[in-house]
């Protein structure tokens, strides 16, 4: 039987996400990487030849590792849905990371300038949305579930992917939730809403993020939500020790994504090897 991508199975494919409670935005990334992969095959047929002929594609394009298994990954679902999953490709097989670029990461220090730098221009908001994301540890897209009911029990119940967790939320940011709910008159729901009283979008909020970022004096690569995230769990870390108890704070179901998080930097690395003291 001929394989080819046709709407009919792109449509099939948005159906069959949404049915396994993937957000939103991950719904249309796999779309879009399935549309990419169309639009290079120019109406040629899915063959395992021409799989693997995309792959070398995105290498020679210099596409990071990480990101051509994430198209895979897209590419591999869309297969086994459409009835092809005998012809998946495989992945690139990557060494673990030892350290990262010290270039990505937010420090403390420069998420304070940030804090400091919003309150400085009367962005409450922005404000504390980050403060409850980097206090909290949850994802951008969880912030629809810090709610009034929420902030009052000091807890928020999150639901995603199928899996229910309770995040605690401290007595000193309930205090500021409420205090700023109380100003703007928000009596129920979600918290962090936009002037017509919808909650904040991904992008809105990475918009905002970067307009402060150049006010505040801190290199616009290291400021976005996921970041705070990444702060949260490094600063959790260092506190606990716990890697198991980090992870299901954050949601993960594998520990090897939490480990991800925890990578030191280049600098702290170097800072590792020198501490050795082997060389004469």
């Amino acid at each position: 039987m001929l394989k080819f991508i046709t709407f009919e199975l792109l449509q099939q494919f948005r159906y069959y996400l949404k049915n396994e409670e993937r957000e939103n935005s991950t719904i249309e990334k796999y779309l879009q990487n399935i549309q990419s992969f169309a639009n290079w095959l120019q109406n040629r047929e899915v063959t395992k030849e021409n799989l693997t002929a995309y792959k070398e594609h995105l290498i020679m394009k210099k596409y990071n590792p990480k990101t051509i298994n994430g198209i895979l990954s897209a590419i591999n679902k869309f297969l086994v849905v459409a009835g092809w999953g005998d012809i998946k490709v495989k992945y690139l097989r990557i060494q673990r990371q030892l350290f990262r670029s010290s270039g990505r990461e937010l420090t403390k220090a420069e998420y304070m300038k940030l804090l400091n730098k919003a309150q400085e221009l009367g962005k409450e908001r922005l404000s504390l949305l980050m403060q409850t994301i980097c206090s909290t540890g949850i994802r951008v897209s969880e912030l629809k579930y810090i709610t009034v009911e929420a902030v009052k029990t000091g807890k928020a119940e999150i639901s995603l992917k199928g899996k229910i967790r309770t995040i605690l939320l401290t007595g000193k940011l309930c205090k500021k939730l409420l205090k700023y709910t109380k100003g703007q008159k928000i009596t129920s729901g979600e918290i962090f809403l936009t002037r017509s009283g919808r909650g904040l979008g991904r992008k809105q909020i990475w918009a905002e993020m970067k307009a402060l970022c150049k006010k505040a004096g801190v290199e616009s690569g290291k400021v976005f939500p996921h970041n705070l995230r990444h702060l949260f769990a490094r600063t959790f870390y260092k506190v606990c020790k716990d890697v198991v108890r980090l992870a299901d704070v954050l949601g993960h179901s594998s520990i090897e994504t939490t480990r991800i998080y925890l990578i030191s930097t280049g600098a702290e690395h170097l800072q590792t090897l020198n501490k050795l003291q082997l060389l004469i």
